[in-house]
């Protein structure tokens, strides 16, 4: 048994929270609003991010940071990525946090003042070694983990027998967990697949059907490939629950909160009015603008990353997006030096 802290009590870190205890921990659900954690203590239930799950009593809500870090094994950070930075220096100035202990990403995004992956943002604000950080990520909706249905992950980081010992505490038997040490290539994997989520979203918005979206997928792993190659990960990753598998799921998910959004912009919406109805956070239009800045800035082809952009944030229509897409230059599909996992 562990104890760990999950820092975030949206509704991916209260289902992680719930099946953290559920494989035999002891777990913290820490958040920083009272109006949130409130309820969750008195009510066992998070109506406002996991409306109809029962929380087990044993799951410990709290706004106290330093009680709920207090000898912790691990720490789960499952926050916004524009705030990543915020709430790791807060945790690492934290008196009662053990200085060896894990820090495992559980956020999918970027890094929004430098691109990178989130373990570089936290490596960096929090001094920590390498060996400390791990990302838990893979296609993992939090509705039906929260309702124990069963799920696979992967926990990428250093090949140490610390990484064997929390992947044996973090399974059980409705959650499955990989391992990779591919933490860039893992990373990047899942922020950039929200991205293509949103123009998969968009097709469904403009009811195009379903031949493109699987072209779609096909075409966002090549620019999923080429950026992760160049941020010195690996293509082959793609291939794993990080990629191919987050990627599937998130793109034809009545749950994705990005294909969602892509609908509503398909569907004639503004980004702005859809974002303002959301309660949770759409992780790909952060990592929409990322994206697009840095592959310009290293030169990285990313055509969908490219109209995305464009429609999300200077009013290209929809339809016209698609269409630049479709009438691009004939090209080959696998590139002369390039996998077929990740070609263009």
């Amino acid at each position: 048994m562990l104890k760990i802290a999950v820092i975030g009590c949206g509704s991916w870190g209260t289902a992680l929270g719930k099946a953290l205890l559920e494989s035999g921990n002891e777990v913290f659900l820490w958040g920083h609003l009272e109006e949130e954690i409130h309820p969750i203590q008195k009510e066992l239930e998070n109506r406002k991010y996991l409306p109809g799950v029962s929380l087990p009593a044993k799951l410990q809500a709290t706004t106290d940071l330093e009680k709920a870090l207090e000898n912790c094994d691990a720490l789960l950070l499952v926050v916004p990525s524009p705030v990543i930075r915020e709430v790791s220096l807060r945790i690492s100035q934290c008196p009662t946090l053990p200085p060896k202990a894990a820090w495992i990403l559980a956020s999918k995004g970027l890094d929004p003042e430098t691109g990178h992956p989130l373990s570089e943002a936290i490596a960096n604000t929090a001094s920590l070694s390498p060996e400390q950080i791990f990302a838990l990520v893979g296609p993992s909706h939090a509705e039906e983990v929260a309702k124990q249905m069963p799920t696979a992950l992967v926990l990428a980081g250093p090949d140490t027998p610390r990484r064997k010992q929390l992947q044996e505490n973090i399974s059980n038997d409705y959650l499955r967990v990989y391992v990779n040490d591919d933490l860039t290539g893992s990373q990047l994997g899942v922020a950039m697949k929200n991205v293509i989520a949103l123009a998969a979203g968009i097709c469904d918005g403009l009811g195009l059907g379903d031949n493109i979206k699987g072209a779609l997928l096909s075409r966002g792993l090549a620019e999923m490939g080429r950026f992760i190659e160049a941020h010195g990960g690996r293509r082959e990753t793609l291939l794993g629950l990080a990629g191919v598998g987050d990627l599937v799921t998130t793109c034809f998910s009545e749950h994705s909160r990005n294909r969602f959004v892509g609908q509503k912009i398909g569907e004639g919406k503004s980004l702005q009015e859809i974002l303002a109805e959301m309660v949770q956070v759409s992780e790909g239009v952060h990592t929409t603008r990322t994206l697009h800045t840095l592959s310009l800035d290293r030169n990285v082809e990313m055509p969908i990353t490219s109209k995305v952009y464009a429609t999300l944030f200077e009013d290209l229509d929809a339809r016209e997006a698609i269409r630049d897409l479709m009438t691009r230059d004939p090209a080959h599909e696998i590139r002369k030096g390039e996998v077929d996992v990740a070609s263009s």
